[in-house]
């Protein structure tokens, strides 16, 4: 019985240890580095618009 136990540990930790590196990686979106950069300075100047505007709103 203990072998059945070691073996059932042993599958949960190597489970765990490949969901972990999964964790990590972003998934491919099929940009280049340049067209990434792009598309997050426009998110983020639309961020920064937008609470631009949300702290000018009169209360």
């Amino acid at each position: 019985m203990t072998r059945g136990n070691q073996c059932e540990l042993a599958g949960q930790k190597i489970m765990k240890k490949q969901s972990d590196s999964v964790k990590g990686k972003r998934p491919d979106d099929g940009l280049s580095a340049a067209a990434r950069k792009q598309r997050d300075s426009e998110i983020r100047q639309q961020k920064q618009k937008k609470a631009n505007e949300k702290k000018e709103e009169p209360k």
